[in-house]
């Protein structure tokens, strides 16, 4: 029996979901496919499960998949299996559009949706045949490298199979028990924010599979200790199809509770915020962004600052808690606009949030303009977790954005704040706001290099502030 080995590296730095991981799907669908087709599979992520090299010693072929923050680690395990002489295949948002890069460590790299380019590329492997016909897949020839033309996007996602999640093995004591399911239910979005990589990994077109085919899936999972994260990128981009599922998931009363992601424009349809409730949601992830009307145009956000008040008192007179996520760093940005947000999210008694520094990940608009605009600081792609600050923002020195991201942490999870959820008996956000500050603390103390770094990079002219100014925003509190 022939065996492929899947590898998820796992994260450089700490960020906000350190102590909760999920592994992305991709891994689990193409070892599902390949254990359908009677090949041996072993799965490692890396959050979950060390690698054993013995067992990768074994494996006929080898893939890896990464996002821009992995890169490194996954070459770095890519050089190691070639130098055992096992094959590499590469796949994963990165890859897609750093092809070149890729192929300087890996023998194939699968750019895009890689279920049917697997396919074909094991069909290719079984019978001897070649590459050419492949499309999605790069690889090289006489010294050359050679990209195939990317396929239409699978329109029928029914097609793919559920994914096997007994393939996950993870050690023990880093999670015995998988009870945060991901299920993703489409693919796409009709948006196209300048920041985000999306569009160019899966299209602008909205797919979906259908809510029977959803509906089975889900029945495998139903058990009150288990919760669903609907992995969409935008879970209601089309809300019909959304309230056909959610009026199905109603009908068969699922025991679980449920989490997803949503834009704010959500809230324009009160009949489909109620049916997410009565489904069994209790959180959304809501991409605010920001609250700076500057910095939403700049993004193309296709949002308003109203919509975005709207979306919070619709949600929580539903009952829904709210996961804020906003982004800091466009050129409309300052000082006033980190302040102006934070003081949003605390006044609008958001359960959670998490403040992000705007990152160029490759495949994005902001990615192009950084680059034609010589405006890329680092070019370690270990760094591109939006946790660290890698461009020359417009409205602040490179240090002053870093710690922009650790002020607001800082104030939105105080203590001052964590006693008013207390007062409310609201435990899930006392407990993360205990696990940011944290967070936040470690962080800190293993990036003192790279702090340091960045500081010595700031024009003394722009850095003079006024001795109370650095009491309020002092990175060593």
């Amino acid at each position: 029996m022939p065996k492929i080995v899947f590898i998820e590296p796992q994260a450089p730095n700490l960020h906000i979901f350190s102590h909760f991981p999920l592994p992305r799907l991709g891994g689990l669908i193409l070892g599902t496919i390949m254990k359908e087709r009677g090949w041996e599979v072993e799965l490692f992520v890396e959050e979950l499960r060390k690698i054993d090299y013995d067992v990768v010693a074994a494996a006929d072929l080898v893939g890896i998949s990464t996002i821009t923050s992995t890169a490194p680690r996954a070459y770095a395990i890519a050089d190691r299996v070639r130098a055992m002489g096992i094959p590499v295949l590469m796949g994963g948002p990165h890859v897609t559009f750093m092809a070149e890069e890729a192929l300087e460590h890996a023998d194939f790299v699968v750019r895009g949706e890689g279920e049917a380019a697997l396919s074909e590329f094991v069909d290719a492997w079984e019978t001897g045949g070649g590459w050419s016909g492949i499309a999605n897949l790069s690889y090289r020839e006489d010294g050359s490298s050679v990209n195939n033309p990317i396929r239409p996007a699978a329109g029928d996602l029914d097609r793919n199979p559920y994914p096997d999640f007994s393939l996950l093995k993870p050690d023990p004591g880093r999670a015995r028990t998988l009870r945060t399911i991901p299920v993703q239910t489409s693919r796409g979005c009709p948006f196209d924010c300048s920041f985000c990589s999306v569009t160019g990994m899966f299209g602008k077109s909205y797919r979906f599979r259908s809510t029977e085919n959803i509906i089975a899936e889900l029945r495998k999972y139903n058990d009150r200790r288990n919760s669903i994260f609907f992995y969409d990128d935008n879970f209601a981009a089309h809300r019909p199809r959304t309230k056909e599922l959610l009026e199905a998931m109603i009908r068969e009363r699922f025991a679980f509770t449920w989490t997803t992601q949503v834009r704010a424009d959500i809230a324009r349809d009160i009949e489909l915020v109620r049916l997410m409730k009565k489904a069994g949601c209790h959180t959304v992830y809501v991409g605010f962004e920001s609250v700076n009307p500057r910095s939403l145009a700049d993004m193309k956000k296709r949002q308003t600052v109203a919509e975005i008040d709207l979306a919070v008192k619709v949600l929580r007179r539903q009952g829904i808690k709210i996961h804020g996520m906003f982004v800091l760093g466009f050129d409309g940005d300052d000082w006033a606009s980190v302040k102006k947000t934070v003081k949003f999210a605390t006044k609008a008694r958001l359960a959670t949030t998490q403040f992000l520094i705007l990152t160029p990940l490759p495949g994005s608009e902001f990615y192009e303009k950084m680059c034609t605009e010589k405006r890329i600081a680092f070019r370690d792609w270990s760094l591109y977790d939006a946790h660290h600050v890698v461009f020359r923002p417009a409205g602040f020195t490179l240090f002053d954005l870093q710690k922009a991201q650790l002020f607001c942490h800082k104030k939105f999870y105080s203590l001052k704040q964590t006693v008013r959820k207390i007062f409310a008996r609201e435990w899930l956000s006392v407990g993360v706001a205990h696990y940011a500050r944290k967070l936040n603390r470690t962080w800190k103390k293993r990036n003192r290099t790279f702090l340091r770094v960045v500081a010595l990079l700031r024009p003394r002219k722009e850095t003079e502030i006024s001795v109370d100014y650095r009491e309020k925003i002092s990175l060593e509190r």
